[in-house]
């Protein structure tokens, strides 16, 4: 998953909109502030959903593994 979120990352701008389309309640300036880093997105998802860190996590896991890289 490195690999791939590697390349997420440097194109965050692209993957952006779907992360606001896996996570809908994220707001623009949240997606913002993540800019590619893996532990921001996170840890702004698990504030968000108030949900355990391991399972912001295992979401992010999720839709990495789904997504078309």
């Amino acid at each position: 998953m490195a690999n791939k979120w590697a390349q997420i990352a440097g194109r965050w701008e692209h993957f952006a909109v779907e992360a606001k389309k896996q996570w809908e309640q994220l707001t623009d300036d949240e997606v913002a502030e993540v800019n590619g880093n893996r532990n921001a997105l996170a840890r702004i998802v698990q504030a968000r959903y108030y949900i355990s860190k391991k399972e912001a996590h295992t979401q992010i896991e999720a839709w990495v593994d789904d997504l078309k890289v």
